[in-house]
């Protein structure tokens, strides 16, 4: 019975050590391919296109819509105690620490991240990774150093401008729905959001872009199985990855007030 229970625990346990086993791997690789061969341009540029540009749409919807619900939400409660002008304090730095670089992970991972598994997974099961290794091309250099190096530039700049456009149309309902003091929102929002804020919110889309980067193309090279294998792979690295961001950002939370504690300006 005893020991029946210790293989139920151990097995799951050692397939997971496993499994982040090997997306470090992959991610060493990446970074040592990174500085030790030469970046292909153009694919690298037209992951800029897809990463980035296209997901534009998605992150400036998320970032509006976000911080217009969560304006009202905030100004309703605090309107009960005669804090409604501290409305615009509060929201921009919940926008620029939690709000903008989680929702905007989790749209990316939704996104980019179900693409990038599905595209490597194809190229996995109809064994066109193995042509390229025939071709002497080594498929990291190929298929996720152009992804890894978009995800890093495009991911902090999309968070950028979701918390741009979060705190417009927070700002936007504020004064035209709730009919809050226009000089004293954004005064307070002004004197509460401070640098370490910006800092918090970057620092999360850097790491958040590298767990989404690496565990769809991890979940696309490991594909089996065919069609039904893809699809499962795509849906496994939307899940993982969307999990990965939920569960990161509590420990990246508690570091980065560490590191920058409440008197850094």
């Amino acid at each position: 019975m005893i020991a029946r229970f210790f293989i139920a625990i151990g097995a799951p346990l050692v397939a997971f050590v496993r499994y982040l086993g090997e997306v470090v791997l992959l991610a060493g690789d990446t970074f040592r391919s990174v500085f030790t061969r030469r970046l292909r341009w153009r694919l690298f540029l037209e992951q800029i296109v897809e990463i980035g540009l296209l997901s534009q749409l998605v992150v400036i919807v998320t970032g509006g819509f976000t911080g217009a619900v969560f304006a009202a939400q905030t100004y309703f409660q605090f309107n009960k105690i005669g804090m409604g002008s501290a409305t615009g304090a509060v929201v921009s730095v919940a926008i620029c620490r939690e709000l903008a670089p989680v929702l905007s992970a989790l749209m990316v991972s939704g996104r980019v991240g179900a693409a990038m598994s599905a595209e490597i997974g194809t190229m996995k099961v109809t064994e066109q990774i193995d042509a390229l290794r025939a071709l002497a091309v080594y498929p990291i250099d190929y298929l996720v150093v152009p992804r890894a190096l978009a995800m890093m530039i495009s991911m902090p700049l999309l968070v950028a401008e979701c918390i741009g456009f979060g705190i417009i149309a927070s700002y936007l309902v504020a004064i035209v729905l709730l009919d809050i003091n226009g000089t004293y929102y954004v005064a307070n929002m002004v004197r509460w959001t401070l640098l370490r804020d910006l800092i918090m919110g970057v620092s999360k889309a850097f790491v958040f872009g590298l767990l989404i980067v690496f565990i769809c193309c991890h979940k696309g090279l490991t594909t089996r199985e065919g069609a039904v294998g893809v699809g499962r792979a795509t849906t496994e690295a939307v899940v993982v990855s969307s999990l990965a961001v939920l569960i990161s950002n509590f420990f990246l939370t508690m570091a980065l007030n560490i590191v920058y504690p409440a008197g850094y300006q």
